[in-house]
This record gives structure tokens, sequence and C-alpha cells, in this order.
């Protein structure tokens, strides 16, 4: 059996300390062996200019909260997954990282940029990639928006993801909803982690939906977060389950599918 949380709170915009402050105390006293948080957990998300998310971005593995993050991996013995603001070069990429106890880790690249995403950030170039989390079971990573396309979720599930985790800073009424068929429709876990709260920054403003979740391998509600509290909550789960495809006894999921006949070019 294999323990996740999901934590759900509200991130100060451009103050790396704090945010690395509130997550660490939130998992404090958590006995887990996965933790998701949500997007751009490290920095809010209602940007203006380049600038703002050039000072709270950084270079992995060299950068301060990356080195903060793994020691708190080490710590409370348990994987965690936290969206980032990565800076490659020159380049931006809303990002979100797996760090594991034993120091290794995988970073993601947002595929699908949302609105004003586009001003600041590069399209990922990574792709769907799966990854070992603590006790080797396979996770896959997507951010938020890539619940908008079924490939996303299906690219990480055909490569074995036992569990799905989505650091989400959602806005729109639709995704959590939509995630339990991304579930059902691939017989796998998925964490989204949200945050909470409205953001300003001059004349931009983003109001957060909160509901953060874990869903079983059918679409289930496990567990669903409030829409407007910081909270974090632990479930035990089976991720063996999500290697069974089986829909009735003369269906599959996977087994079923005829790639031949679908347009996905």
């Amino acid at each position: 059996m294999y323990r996740v949380s999901v934590c759900q709170f509200e991130p100060k915009l451009l103050d790396l300390d704090y945010n690395l402050k509130r997550m660490s105390e939130m998992i404090a006293t958590v006995d887990t062996d996965l933790i998701v948080f949500p997007e751009l957990a490290t920095s809010g998300y209602v940007f203006r200019t380049k600038e703002e998310v050039r000072s709270i971005s950084e270079s992995i593995p060299d950068g301060k909260v990356f080195k903060a993050m793994q020691e708190l991996s080490r710590v409370h013995d348990c994987s965690l997954v936290y969206g980032f603001s990565e800076l490659d070069g020159s380049k931006l990429y809303n990002s979100s990282a797996l760090v594991n106890p034993d120091g290794s880790y995988q970073i993601y690249r947002k595929t699908h940029l949302f609105y004003r995403e586009k001003l600041f950030f590069e399209p990922g170039d990574t792709g769907f990639a799966i990854a070992n989390a603590k006790g080797g079971i396979p996770i896959g990573m997507m951010i938020c928006f890539d619940w908008q396309f079924p490939e996303a979720m299906r690219s990480l599930a055909l490569q074995g993801a036992m569990i799905v985790c989505h650091p989400s800073n959602l806005v729109l009424p639709w995704c959590q909803e939509a995630m339990k068929t991304r579930s059902l429709e691939n017989r796998c876990y998925s964490i989204t982690s949200n945050r909470i709260g409205t953001e300003i920054n001059g004349d931009q403003k983003e109001t957060f939906t909160g509901a953060s979740q874990i869903l079983g391998i059918k679409g289930e509600i496990l567990i669903r977060l409030a829409t407007d509290s910081e909270d974090i909550a632990t479930l035990v789960i089976d991720p063996r389950l999500a290697q069974d495809k089986t829909v009735t006894p003369h269906n599959d999921a996977f087994t079923d599918r005829r790639p031949d006949m679908y347009i996905l070019g």
C-alpha cells in the first residue's frame, strides 16, 4: 500500500522564502510517501512582466528552492512534486519537479501554456515521460491546462504511470470534473493540487478555485478539499490497481484501442 497526499495553499506572489516556509510547515507532521503541491507553488502566478518571472526563477539542480525541496524530501522520507518557474539559459519554463528521498529527480516543462503564460514562458520541450517516485512507483506529471488535452494523460498512462501528479493553478470551472474522465479512461490515479485565493498584481487579477483532489482508477473522488481554505489530506491507495485496465470481461481500456482508426496529427 502507498500513502499519497495533496497540499492546497495560497502562495504569496514573488515571495520564494514565504512560500518555501509555508510548504515546509504544512507537511511538517505528515506521514506519507508522495506529496503534490500546486503549479508555481514557489512563486505565485499573476505576473506582469518577464522581469518579475525571471526574478523568482531558478536553474536545476543549483536553485535554492530546489535544494531545499530535496532536503525536505530526504528528511520526511517522501517524494515531492511541486511547481516552479525554471530558468534554462535565457529561457523560462513553467515547470514541475519530482524530487525523491534518495536525491534523484525529474523535471517536466508544461506543454500546453494557458492564457498570459504565453507572454512569459516557452512551450515545454520535455514531452510526457514517467519517473519512479519513492518505492519505485511509476508516476507522471502534467501541469494545469494540460488537462484539456486527453493525449497528455494518455501518453503517461500508456508508458505505465500508476499515478499522474497534476500541479495546478485553476481558474476555469471545468478541470476537477474533467479529471474524473481522465482517470477513468486511463484507469490510473490522479492527484490535482490546486491553489486558493485571489491574486492581484497591478491591473491583473485571478481567483483560484481550490477543490484539490485525489481520484481513483474509475474516476471516483477519493478526496476533494474545500474551495477556499489551505489544507493537506492523505490517504492510502494501492497503485498496482492501475495496472488493471479491465472494463468488462470482454473489454480492456488499452488493448481495445484502435490507433489505426484515429486522427492524431
